[in-house]
């Protein structure tokens, strides 16, 4: 069988899942408002939580470093694309983390590829919430480590799970996001973290949508749950809420060595470009300086989901920028995504099996830079279409 038909089948199958997707054309800056698919709409489904991606700083530092050091680094970093601005990024993410070292990654789903399988292999467990971001749901099965599950949130279930594995393994790893991408919960650190250490594991947060957004400093879920110093491996992202490009780990020296060695997702990568480097570096000193692009994310938030939840819409489990509104069918889902888009709200729906099946959902991110008007005709946008499509 050709490829084409190969396709052909495949696709067929997936239109017929009612899971079939297709890329929205957006054009213009990353900003609240945008064009998508042609028409100008306000913008409620990106990552620039922090309104960072055209700061005149980080521009700026993107455009000199392309005008000085060019578009590209020019190899891996272990054989030619190791530039003193990747080393000085990654001194001052670690500084910004409280942590001995950092490495840079391309993505977040690199970075996660990358440490998980440097940690864990045959004979050690990895042990995971149910709903973990695929990429350490991947990482997982790229390290051939046994992986224990359990129900998203559960602490008893995480302590009899550690209990279980701690004597039974040679090493454990606790691998859990800080903030969870399509609930826009907070994991409970503060109570898992201190079982982690009790039965020995390994903690390994990703706080993707943390960083930049959440605590007092910006250091993100960990920051916020006064957990910082307990995380052993810390991944961040460079792309979402610093609105630049790449993702790194950060944590003690010799975990970095390690990686240098061991993670092929940066071995056999090329490194990132320089206009990116020095973007996140000025993002960095954004985050530092304009405290209050956090304050007027998290207000945003707070003012949509209690608009929303005034209307009778609930965003459960939501405590953060991330506003789950369940839809329940994938049809509803994008019926009213679209009805919106239409309407001059860009929401994305997301429907299974990025989510559990009969949860599909509009995935409802603001920026700090939205105003108050704007979600508020949001929020009666989404209860007017909501309506005019039942269930």
């Amino acid at each position: 069988m050709g490829v084409d038909a190969v396709a052909a089948e495949e696709l067929a199958a997936i239109r017929e899942r009612g899971t079939y997707r297709h890329m929205r054309v957006l054009e213009g800056a990353q900003a609240p408002r945008m064009r998508v698919d042609g028409r100008e709409v306000l913008l409620f489904a990106g990552s620039n939580y922090l309104d960072i991606a055209m700061h005149p700083r980080v521009v700026e530092a993107s455009a000199q470093a392309a005008r000085e050091l060019g578009c590209a680094a020019g190899g891996s970093r272990l054989i030619s694309g190791n530039l003193a601005l990747h080393e000085e990024l990654e001194e001052e993410l670690a500084k910004f983390l409280g942590a001995d070292a950092a490495l840079t990654f391309g993505t977040g789903y690199m970075a996660n590829v990358g440490v998980i399988p440097a940690l864990c292999g045959r004979g050690d467990v990895v042990v995971s919430d149910a709903l973990s971001h695929a990429s350490i749901i991947d990482g997982c099965r790229l390290s051939r480590a046994d992986v224990r599950v359990f129900p998203h949130g559960d602490l008893d279930a995480l302590e009899q799970v550690l209990r279980e594995v701690s004597s039974t393994h040679r090493r454990v790893l606790l691998a859990i996001d800080g903030v969870y991408s399509m609930d826009g919960d907070v994991a409970p650190l503060a109570e898992m973290l201190p079982l982690a250490r009790r039965h020995g594991a390994m903690v390994l947060l990703d706080d993707a949508h943390g960083t930049g957004t959440l605590g007092s400093s910006g250091r993100g879920s960990a920051e916020l749950c006064g957990v910082s110093d307990s995380v052993d491996i810390h991944l961040g992202t460079l792309g979402k809420g610093l609105g630049c490009f790449g993702a790194f780990i950060a944590g003690s020296r010799p975990l970095r060595e390690l990686l240098v060695n061991t993670a092929r997702s940066f071995i056999f990568s090329c490194a990132l470009a320089p206009p990116q480097v020095a973007a996140a570096r000025a993002a960095l000193e954004v985050v530092a300086e304009e405290g209050w692009r956090r304050t007027a994310l998290q207000e945003n938030s707070r003012q949509l989901r209690d608009g929303l939840a005034n209307r009778g819409i609930s965003t459960r489990p939501s405590t953060t920028h991330i506003v789950p509104v369940q839809t329940g069918s994938n049809r509803r889902t994008m019926a009213v995504c679209q009805a919106l888009l239409e309407r001059g709200f860009y929401a994305q729906g997301i429907r299974h099996p990025s989510v559990p099946e009969g949860t599909a959902r509009l995935r409802i991110t603001p920026m700090a830079s939205h105003r108050r008007d704007e979600i508020d005709a949001l929020v009666a946008a989404v209860s007017e279409e909501l309506e005019r499509h039942p269930a």
